[in-house]
């Protein structure tokens, strides 16, 4: 499912319980902490959403392979949490038009 933002589009890749709510998420969104993050996690703790930014290179410490260990260890047990990913912007053609050649 993709998810059209003010911050770009994602695509809803997990969603556990039902747990993504366009709303909460827009209201705990941050650019400049997340717009770095390829994948997203949001986890619902205690009724408030936790956002937490993972990179796309599977070997980094911060990378989209350690999702899961976030999820077991730093999340409750069967919480409600989803998982985005940042869809790439698609460029207009029109727009980057080349010269003619003389």
């Amino acid at each position: 499912m993709i998810i059209d933002t003010d911050f770009g589009q994602f695509e809803l890749v997990k969603n556990y319980r039902e747990a993504f709510d366009l709303l909460k998420f827009t209201e705990r969104y941050v650019d400049v902490a997340f717009d770095r993050y390829t994948y997203l996690v949001g986890d619902m703790s205690s009724s408030i959403l936790r956002i937490k930014g993972f990179n796309s290179d599977p070997k980094s410490p911060n990378g989209y392979k350690r999702i899961p260990d976030y999820l077991n260890e730093s999340c409750n047990l069967n919480c409600p949490h989803y998982v985005l990913k940042r869809m790439k912007p698609v460029q207009d053609e029109s727009v980057e038009q080349k010269a003619p050649k003389e």
